[in-house]
């Protein structure tokens, strides 16, 4: 009996340590991240190396939710329901300076969209065929676009005179252009072009006008960081930022692939459609020659510093941006961890 007895305490010591080993393993440190939108091609970036289980190796616990825009994504992380997110640097930007008393005020930690996807669309039987020819008409946007935030600064650099806006609300913007409601929209260029097509437009018949392309050097997309995570865990953000570029690298090795995990988060989306969406948004923004030049991941201080001064002046924030303030690459990973861009076309 004692035999036994010692057998069967034996064994349920055994059951307890791999229970709790088991349970520690898959415990990590939580962090939830917010996307800057939907579902959508891109957001294969993070869904990667989440699926892959690259952040749960890296010790951390991710979750992934859709957003409504930068804005939003910048105010939920600055309250503290998010710890990291996904936003244009911009309206990171317009949060700082408006809001200088903040406590919990969000800074970038990792370049992604090293040129700003916004553009300007129209379609070529409008007659637009240059930003000169956009004065006087009619341009269409929600008023949170990134877009049309930045417009004046599209419009000095172009000598673009005065344009009339029409506000809507988001999946109303390519309808009202393929209708002939505006003249023009402004919006992420990969975005609305392929949302047009779904429109039944062709894309031979889109003027598309890249900001990056006429005279503006904004900055996109970056991931941003609860200045509290930043403080208490530093380490955690730099495991999710190596966590994240290994994931990156595999997207951009091979994008068509990576839409599977999107597709399991919406199930509706049309595949075909968000590869597209995903290649362009790697060839126009992620893997641009400016990004080449910085390093993936990185700032130019000096261009940092003009962007800030242009929204500044731009969205007539309420003090002057800092670009110190917002921006804090100390926690990026090793040059060798930020190779992931893929071989330049030539």
């Amino acid at each position: 009996m004692t035999t036994r007895r010692i057998l069967i305490q034996t064994l349920a010591t055994l059951a307890a340590s791999a229970a709790f080993t088991g349970a520690s393993a898959q415990s990590g440190t939580p962090v939830k991240f917010l996307l800057d939108w939907r579902f959508e091609g891109p957001a294969a970036l993070f869904l990667q190396p989440l699926a892959k289980g690259y952040f749960k190796q890296a010790g951390l616990d991710v979750s992934i939710d859709a957003g409504t825009g930068s804005g939003a994504a910048v105010q939920r992380i600055a309250t503290g329901t998010y710890e990291m997110g996904f936003a244009d640097l911009a309206a990171l930007m317009e949060f700082h300076a408006n809001n200088p008393d903040a406590p919990n005020k969000p800074v970038a930690v990792m370049m992604v969209y090293n040129n700003t996807p916004a553009a300007v669309l129209a379609l070529k039987k409008s007659g637009i065929k240059s930003p000169a020819d956009l004065t006087g008409r009619k341009l269409g946007a929600p008023v949170f676009d990134a877009g049309r935030r930045g417009f004046p600064i599209f419009q000095k650099a172009n000598s673009v005179g005065n344009v009339n806006w029409v506000s809507m609300d988001p999946p109303l913007r390519e309808t009202m252009l393929a209708r002939g409601d505006v003249d023009a929209i402004t919006g992420f260029g990969f975005t609305s072009l392929l949302n047009l097509e779904a429109r039944g437009v062709k894309m031979q018949d889109v003027v598309v006008m890249p900001y990056s392309q006429h005279g503006v050097k904004l900055y996109g997309n970056v991931i941003i960081a609860s200045p509290k995570l930043v403080r208490e865990n530093p380490a955690a953000v730099k495991a999710f930022l190596s966590a994240f570029a290994r994931g990156a690298k595999e997207v951009m090795a091979n994008p068509d692939a990576s839409i599977e995990h999107v597709k399991q988060r919406d199930g509706i989306i049309n595949v075909e459609l968000e590869k597209r969406r995903l290649r362009m948004a790697i060839d126009a923004v992620i893997a641009s020659p400016d990004a080449r030049a910085d390093g993936f991941g990185q700032v130019n201080p000096g261009r940092l510093s003009l962007m800030a001064s242009q929204v500044s002046d731009a969205f007539a924030t309420k003090t002057r941006v800092n670009a110190d303030a917002v921006w804090n690459g100390s926690l990026l990973p090793a040059k060798a961890e930020l190779d992931v861009l893929p071989p330049a076309r030539k």
